[in-house]
């Protein structure tokens, strides 16, 4: 080895001066520079360089006009999942008819003229009459709650991904939001009695249309921001949409006053959230997650919002726009449950449609009753603290 001949260091108030030759300081520099080049470019193939963070943004659609409480709803699920991947994966939102129409969400995803959408499985019903079980499902005493926990823990998701196999529909999707009871709807006069729907224009969707239609209706199947245009020209009788902050902002209260509360025709309901799967799989294990994990975190923010905004805008619409609230009679609630006896039996024979009831008369059985045992009723509770019934403010007819 050849001997190190490096000065050694001076302290630090004394001066070095290189007495070697011009030419030898510049081969040494030369030399330096040449190493520290190489090490660089070593250094650059030993590790990996730092990538810049790329945005993968999905067309993301709902089936609700722009002013619908609804859309907001979705609007809320585009942020979650926006804020959980910290930017890297992004929805952009569109209202209903900005792709599409609300009833051609799935087909745009399924086509890939949409990456995904918010809308509710009952609109797709008429591909096969067992997606209205995944959203708008039979009044078998649950609450959309104990249907939330049917479809993620009680054996309804793997039920749903055999419907869209089946169908062949590359489609991944997710129950989310839990709604409660649906109003009858909207009429020009208070509905006393079945008789009173028999051939009336009505508007529903999924199997409410096939119940109705048991009451001699004449049902049309309609995206939200249709129906009061179509009440406002005469071509519907009766309507039902949702919710009092949907049906306020919707413009309900302008072609009618008479809104009639409680139905077994959509007891209980939930959105459903769709993806093309191609799209779906191709992105990283981590946004999948995040897709997921934010349709159950926007369920929970979804109700927590509305538990606040439809009490305040049921008494708007009393006390402002004018609105009679009626509370549906008991012998209408009687017969529709008549009428969904009927529904359930000829719809079942298709078999799986009749697997997929079967395994909720199961699974309510259990659930529901384990409910009903152990839970207090609040009707009580709610008239002692309160000194008034809760259907205090509705007629009953």
């Amino acid at each position: 080895m050849a001997q190190d001949k490096t000065p050694a260091p001076q302290a630090d108030n004394q001066t070095t001066v290189d007495t070697k030759p011009a030419s030898t300081s510049r081969r040494r520099f030369l030399t330096g520079s040449a190493a520290a080049v190489g090490a660089g470019a070593a250094a650059a193939v030993g590790f990996p360089s730092i990538a810049v963070a790329q945005t993968t943004t999905l067309r993301f659609q709902s089936t609700w006009p722009n002013q619908d409480i609804f859309h907001e709803y979705a609007a809320d699920y585009v942020r979650i999942v926006n804020e959980m991947s910290g930017g890297r994966l992004r929805l952009n939102l569109l209202p209903a008819g900005a792709v599409v129409g609300a009833l051609q969400l799935q087909d745009a995803v399924i086509s890939g003229a949409l990456d995904g959408g918010h809308g509710v499985t009952a609109y797709w019903y008429g591909k096969h009459k067992a997606f209205s079980l995944f959203g708008t499902p039979p009044p078998f005493g649950w609450d959309a709650h104990q249907f939330l926990a049917w479809f993620w823990n009680g054996g309804g998701r793997e039920l749903y991904d055999e419907l869209l196999e089946m169908l062949e529909l590359p489609l991944v999707g997710y129950q989310t939001g839990p709604m409660p009871t649906q109003a009858l709807g909207w009429f020009k006069e208070p509905i006393r009695s079945a008789d009173d729907l028999r051939g009336l224009k009505y508007r529903t969707v999924g199997l409410g249309a096939d119940l109705m239609g048991e009451f001699g209706a004449a049902v049309t199947i309609m995206g939200g921001g249709d129906i009061v245009p179509a009440m406002d020209r005469g071509l519907l009788d009766g309507a039902e949409f949702n919710n009092p902050s949907s049906d306020r902002l919707l413009g309900f209260p302008d072609v009618s006053k008479t809104w009639m509360l409680r139905s077994y025709h959509q007891d209980c309901e939930a959105f459903e959230i769709i993806f093309n799967r191609n799209k779906h799989d191709s992105l990283p294990e981590e946004f999948q997650a995040i897709l997921e994990y934010a349709a159950k975190a926007a369920s929970s923010e979804m109700y927590w919002k509305a538990m606040d905004r439809y009490p305040r805008d049921l008494q708007g619409m009393r006390e402002e726009q004018g609105v009679q609230t009626y509370i549906t009679p008991d012998s209408v609630l009687q017969e529709q449950l008549a009428a969904w006896d009927a529904v359930i039996e000829r719809e079942s024979s298709d078999a799986f449609f009749k697997k997929v009831i079967d395994h909720q008369r199961e699974y309510c059985e259990r659930v529901v009753g384990f409910h009903l045992e152990g839970n207090a009723p609040k009707d009580p509770a709610y008239e002692h603290f309160f000194g008034k019934a809760a259907t205090d403010t509705s007629t009953i007819l």
